[in-house]
């Protein structure tokens, strides 16, 4: 809209310059002409008989001669009688004849001379008007024209570098608005060099960020202190069960307290995903964490007639991450896929040397348009099981987001599931800043 305003202005300038230059050529002409007039009217006097005599002196009587042909003047009485012409012609037939035509421009004034009112009137024939005022006319447009675009360029460019350094604390605050986050809701729009227009903006946005972090804060902390609370009755009523004598059951709700005891594990995960910075330079070795996973939740699937094995390099494999969030991550991978493989079947924990973790089984598979559903909270596909409560893959989907990586699933064309997380890789590292997990990769 800017660059259509100066484009307008662009032409709208030199036709309102012209404008005025003819509007100041014409004022010019009408002061010229009331001087010559006012000249004329000097010469007039008044003889003893009491007729009026007009002497035009030689210097001026070429000036008014029809061979010249570019002034006029005639004189008339209050009746509208001519009496001096600049024309040959006088007496009744001049009288009808005005010496104003569509060419011809002038002034006149008004005297009293001996009483008597007379009107002197002088023109300029345009068709024959000064051929400088002509040239000038004629060329101040296309001069005017090129001086003027470049004037209004040089403007834009102004405009554009006074608006570019007006925005350039917005453009900050906008990089700044970028990194708002769940992670992340410690972080306020600069009001460094705002303009004051936008500043109103500005802090209602800090102050509707403050609220917002104000609400995941009590989210957060009820979140914690919910599972913190439940800890405590759940221990107790693992002890009295033991008392009880009929083993079957005991045992029956032993698997239910550690059913409710796995969903309050994984609410303090959640509660600490949700209030977790990473360190940007923090690494972790994805080798060392997914032999770790492997080695303690191989009870789990032995007792359930499955199978889990490590796969992939066996060399570290370095990326940047927290290797405590990474190791909850992959557990909750491996631990859905062995809930969900067939008995007798292996869950493979595949190390990639390009950062990525893939973890298949050999169940049932993922239907296409639940692929986005499972990473939800407590979304369950088969609601009639109650070996979960739909929390596992939104840990994994949290954590992933807190490292900046990528999560894929896709069914495998033998049958069953394959997860993979993508890690950003350490490509240069010294040994000695290198951080592993904290288990063996055996």
């Amino acid at each position: 809209m800017h660059i259509l305003a100066v484009a307008v202005a662009a032409i709208l300038l030199p036709l309102v310059l012209f404008w005025l230059l003819n509007s100041e050529v014409d004022q010019l002409h009408r002061d010229g002409m009331r001087a010559q007039a006012e000249v004329l009217a000097e010469r007039i006097v008044a003889a003893p008989d009491g007729l009026l005599t007009f002497n035009l002196p030689d210097s001026l009587r070429g000036l008014y001669s029809e061979a010249y042909g570019r002034y006029l003047y005639d004189i008339r009485d209050a009746d509208g009688r001519l009496l001096f012409s600049s024309r040959r012609k006088t007496g009744a037939a001049a009288a009808q004849t005005s010496p104003l035509s569509e060419t011809i421009s002038g002034a006149s004034v008004t005297r009293i001379i001996d009483g008597k009112i007379v009107r002197i009137r002088v023109a300029e024939d345009l068709a024959h008007r000064d051929v400088i005022i002509d040239d000038i006319i004629s060329n101040f447009f296309r001069r005017v024209g090129w001086i003027t675009i470049p004037i209004l360029l040089v403007l834009l460019a102004a405009d554009i570098i006074i608006f570019r350094r007006a925005l350039a604390p917005l453009w900050k605050a906008s990089e700044e608005a970028s990194n708002i986050g769940p992670a992340r809701t410690d972080i306020r729009l600069p009001t460094k060099q705002i303009p004051r227009e936008i500043m109103p903006l500005v802090t209602a946005v800090n102050k509707a960020l403050d609220r917002l972090e104000d609400g995941f804060r009590v989210q957060r902390q009820f979140t914690a202190d919910a599972a913190h609370q439940l800890r405590t009755p759940l221990t107790i009523l693992r002890t009295r069960i033991e008392t009880l004598n009929d083993a079957a059951a005991r045992q029956a709700l032993h698997d239910d307290i550690e059913g409710m005891s796995r969903i309050v594990v994984q609410l303090l995960e959640i509660a600490e995903l949700d209030t977790l910075v990473l360190d940007p330079g923090e690494t972790a070795d994805l080798r060392a964490v997914c032999a770790d996973v492997v080695g303690a939740i191989a009870p789990f699937a032995i007792a359930q007639h499955k199978d889990i094995a490590l796969k992939g390099t066996d060399a570290p494999v370095l990326i940047y991450g927290n290797a405590v969030m990474l190791q909850r991550a992959i557990f909750n991978l491996a631990e859905n896929a062995i809930k969900f493989t067939a008995r007798g079947t292996s869950v493979d924990v595949e190390v990639g040397e390009d950062g990525s973790v893939r973890v298949r089984d050999c169940g049932p598979g993922i239907a296409e348009e639940e692929r986005d559903l499972i990473f939800q909270r407590f979304w369950r596909g088969d609601r009639q099981r109650v070996d979960g409560a739909g929390l596992g893959l939104s840990i994994v989907r949290g954590v992933a987001d807190d490292h900046a990586a990528t999560i894929a699933v896709e069914n495998l064309a033998g049958g069953g599931a394959q997860f993979t997380l993508q890690f950003q890789p350490v490509r240069e590292a010294s040994p000695a800043g290198r951080q592993t997990g904290s288990g063996s990769a055996g």
